[in-house]
C-alpha cells in the first residue's frame, strides 16, 4: 500500500525451538474471544499491534468502528465491534502509562521536555479499563526522550534533561516506576477481574544515526543468531520490565487474578528488515512531493514480522481457556 518495493521480509517467520507455533486462525480467536472484551494500553506501537489483529481478523469478520459514540477523544482511543460475536476490541493510547504533562508552556512538540508523575497512573486508562476481560498493556519508545520525573508531587530527577541540580537517573528508573505504577494500579482495581498480558519492549532498529538525526533502516533480512545479541541497553531495558512483572504477578496471584507475559523483545530484536523505514510512496503534500519526515524503524510493517505477537496472543489465550475449563471441571467434582 504505501509502495515498500521488496517483499523479502514476508518469506521469514520466527520459529521456537523444540515446539511449532501455529499459524494464526481468525476463527478460532474470535470464538475464544466471544461476549468478551479486550484493550490494547500503551504507545503507537501498541496500536500497531492492535492494527495487526484487526487486519487477521479480517479474513473472517469486519468490525463496526464505534469510536464515535463514545465522550473520548476517538484519535487516541479507538474502538471497534463485532456484532457476531460481541467483542469489543480497544486501544487505549498512553506512551507513558503514567499521568505526564509538558515541561514547555507552548506545548508539545516531537522532542521536547515531558515531567512524569511516576507514582500516578495515567487516569485517561484507567478509569477505562476496570471492566475489560483482556488488557495487553506495553511501553517503552517514548522513555527515551528527554524526561523529568516526579513521586509524591516531588522532584526525584530526570533522564536527559540538561537541567543544573536535578539528578540523572536514566530511563530505566523511569520505566521501572512506570511499569510498577501502571501494573499495580490495574491489579488493584476493585472491580477488575481480567487476564493482564504485558508485552515486553520493542526494539527499534536506526542505523547511522538516530531517529530524528537521519537514521533509518535499510536491511532487507534477518539478523542471524551470530549477527546480534540480547546485551546492552535493550537487556537492561527488557529486564527492568521483567522484574517488574514478577513483581506485579506475586501481587496478582494474591487477588486472584493472571498476569501473563507476551515476550517478544529477543525475536524483534532479529527483525530490523521488519520497519517501513522510509517508504511513503503515494503521500504527497499539496505540492505534490513525497512527504518523508524521519525514517520510521520503530512500528512495524503490515503484514510483517508483528503479527507473530498475535499468534502469541492467541497461544496464550488457547492455554487460558483451557486452563480455565480443567479448573471449573475439577471444581464441580470436588
Amino acid at each position: 500500500m504505501f509502495g515498500r518495493p521488496d517483499m523479502e521480509f514476508l518469506k521469514w517467520r520466527w520459529k521456537p525451538y523444540e515446539c511449532e507455533l501455529p499459524l494464526f486462525n481468525a476463527t478460532q480467536f474470535l470464538e475464544l474471544v466471544k461476549g468478551k472484551s479486550m484493550a490494547f494500553v500503551g504507545d503507537s506501537v501498541g496500536r500497531n499491534q492492535m492494527n495487526s489483529l484487526l487486519c487477521l481478523l479480517s479474513h473472517v469478520a469486519e468490525p463496526e468502528d464505534i469510536s464515535g459514540r463514545y465522550k473520548t477523544d476517538a484519535i487516541y482511543f479507538r474502538r471497534w465491534f463485532y456484532a457476531d460475536y460481541n467483542f469489543t476490541l480497544v486501544t487505549l493510547w498512553s506512551p507513558y502509562l503514567v499521568q505526564t504533562s509538558d515541561v514547555d508552556p507552548n506545548g508539545h512538540s516531537s522532542n521536547n521536555l515531558m515531567s512524569l508523575h511516576l507514582d500516578k497512573a495515567d487516569e485517561a486508562w484507567v478509569r477505562e479499563i476496570e471492566s475489560f476481560d483482556f488488557v495487553i498493556v506495553s511501553a517503552g519508545q517514548w522513555f527515551f526522550r528527554p524526561l523529568i520525573f516526579y513521586e509524591n508531587d516531588t522532584l526525584v530527577g530526570c533522564h536527559k534533561c540538561g537541567l543544573e541540580g536535578i539528578k540523572d537517573l536514566s530511563h530505566y528508573y523511569g520505566y521501572k516506576m512506570a511499569m510498577r505504577t501502571a501494573l499495580r494500579s490495574l491489579i488493584n482495581l476493585k472491580g477488575y477481574k481480567g487476564v493482564t498480558f504485558l508485552r515486553t519492549f520493542s526494539p527499534a532498529h536506526f542505523e547511522n544515526g538516530d531517529w530524528n538525526k537521519g537514521g533509518s533502516c535499510e536491511r532487507t533480512k534477518p539478523y542471524t543468531k551470530e549477527e546480534i545479541k540480547l546485551d546492552g541497553y535493550i537487556l537492561w531495558t527488557y529486564m527492568t520490565q521483567v522484574e517488574e512483572f514478577i513483581e506485579a504477578e506475586r501481587e496478582a496471584m494474591k487477588r486472584g487474578l493472571k498476569l501473563l507475559m507476551m515476550n517478544t523483545t529477543e525475536i524483534m530484536l532479529r527483525r530490523p528488515d521488519g520497519h517501513p523505514n522510509n517508504y511513503v510512496y503515494g503521500h504527497y503534500s499539496s505540492k505534490g512531493k513525497n512527504v518523508i519526515t524521519h525514517s520510521d524503524c520503530v512500528h512495524w510493517c503490515l503484514p510483517g514480522p508483528i503479527d507473530t505477537w498475535n499468534e502469541f496472543l492467541l497461544y496464550l489465550l488457547k492455554m487460558e481457556s483451557q486452563l480455565s475449563s480443567f479448573n471449573s471441571k475439577f471444581e464441580r467434582f470436588v
